[in-house]
């Protein structure tokens, strides 16, 4: 059975859905922690599911590499197979990514690597751009550019806004996870750098 953390920084949608997906027997993935960088509202979900959880602000830190040493030492202590990144709007510290490499993923609102970073809706509106898409990558020490695990194209509509494409892009980006999840526990992806 592989181990899964979670890191999360808002409403933990995604999560939500892996939780879901986590429940039924036949899934060969099980999540171990979920931990946020804030006070998220996600935690809930993984309250009710019974799931530890951790916090470790930013703020409360003197540095990125500070921080990432206190998500290395709650993640330790869970020692999952797999990190999912699930809306964390942080980057991990480079030391953080190097130890659990290539064993991270996330999951990104754009067809990478076309509009990598934080606001991927938002820049594919800009550039006027006929589709987007959804993607899950491995993390790298770069922005949003390890290698592709999946994704898939979404049509940007006329009267699109960074609301509602965002809203369209969200179910494609949970099928994708769960779907990724799935075959890396099962063998049928092989993570690599």
């Amino acid at each position: 059975m592989l181990t899964v953390a979670v890191l999360i920084s808002g409403t933990g949608s995604n999560l939500r859905a892996l939780l879901d997906a986590a429940r039924h027997p036949d899934f060969p993935a099980r999540i171990v922690v979920v931990g946020a960088d804030r006070d998220a509202e996600g935690l809930a979900h993984a309250e009710e599911f019974g799931i530890p959880t951790f916090t470790a602000p930013f703020r409360d830190f003197a540095d990125r590499e500070a921080w990432g040493e206190e998500l290395g030492r709650q993640l330790e202590v869970h020692n999952p197979d797999l990190i999912v990144l699930s809306g964390l709007m942080r980057l991990l510290p480079a030391s953080l990514v190097a130890r659990y490499s290539p064993r991270i993923v996330n999951t990104h609102p754009a067809y990478l690597p076309e509009f990598p970073g934080a606001h991927g809706v938002r820049d594919a509106l800009a550039a006027g751009v006929p589709q987007t898409g959804a993607s899950v990558i491995v993390v790298d020490d770069g922005i949003d550019s390890g290698p592709i695990l999946a994704q898939e194209r979404i049509p940007v509509l006329q009267d699109d806004t960074e609301h509602t494409l965002h809203e369209r892009i969200k179910p494609v980006e949970r099928r994708l996870l769960i779907d990724v999840v799935r075959r890396i526990a099962t063998g049928e992806l092989a993570l690599t750098h």
